[in-house]
């Protein structure tokens, strides 16, 4: 699986290097939505890897090689949660840097960081099975379509959060939300990882 994740790596470095620092720049001037936006970008980079596989045959080329639906599977999966990872600790040295230089801008709290990592991750385990069963043109659709259902949602929860005025009754109802987020993605990622495998042998 290493080596399939060193692939799909090299590949998106080598087609994104410039859209990767405009997003860096966004994150920089956008304060907390930027940072929230890059970390669920992020997660979406799996599907673009999907697409040039699809583009280059790899699918077909990748079954006469020693490699598993288990390994396939798991290696966009583990692309897509290295990536968001990744995406966060880059806004949070983009913004320390930005913070020492004295740019004034204002700090993102750690629960903005965590709350796109949790989105991203929920959004990773619903589409990449629609992408293993449908492929990347069709599962886009959907893709685009819950992506914005979930940063909706996390926009509303956001404004809630910092509409409570009591700062202790802000911080419980901001944890709860994080302890909810935190369970359903355990749940959704116990369940799509295995229905994902699935659907990549019935593709096959």
């Amino acid at each position: 699986m290493k080596a399939l994740l060193m692939k799909d790596c090299y590949v998106l470095w080598k087609q994104m290097r410039i859209f990767i620092l405009i997003l860096l720049v966004f994150c920089l001037f956008n304060g907390s939505f930027g940072n929230l936006f890059v970390v669920i970008w992020a997660s979406m980079m799996p599907y673009t890897a999907m697409a040039y596989d699809e583009r280059s045959k790899w699918n077909q080329l990748a079954a006469m090689m020693p490699y598993s639906t288990r390994d396939i599977v798991l290696s966009k999966y583990a692309l897509g949660w290295l990536l968001m990872v990744c995406a966060l600790v880059l806004c949070l040295v983009v913004q320390t840097l930005a913070r020492i230089a004295g740019s004034g801008l204002d700090a993102v709290a750690p629960s903005g960081y965590l709350l796109g990592l949790l989105a991203g991750i929920l959004i990773l385990n619903i589409t990449l099975p629609l992408f293993f069963r449908f492929g990347v043109e069709k599962g886009r659709m959907w893709m685009f379509l819950l992506i914005i259902l979930v940063c909706g949602a996390t926009g509303a929860l956001s404004s809630v959060t910092i509409s409570v005025a009591d700062g202790y009754a802000s911080m419980a109802f901001q944890n709860s939300i994080l302890a909810a987020l935190v369970a359903l993605d355990v749940v959704t990622t116990a369940i799509s990882v295995p229905l994902s495998m699935r659907l990549c042998r019935a593709a096959q």
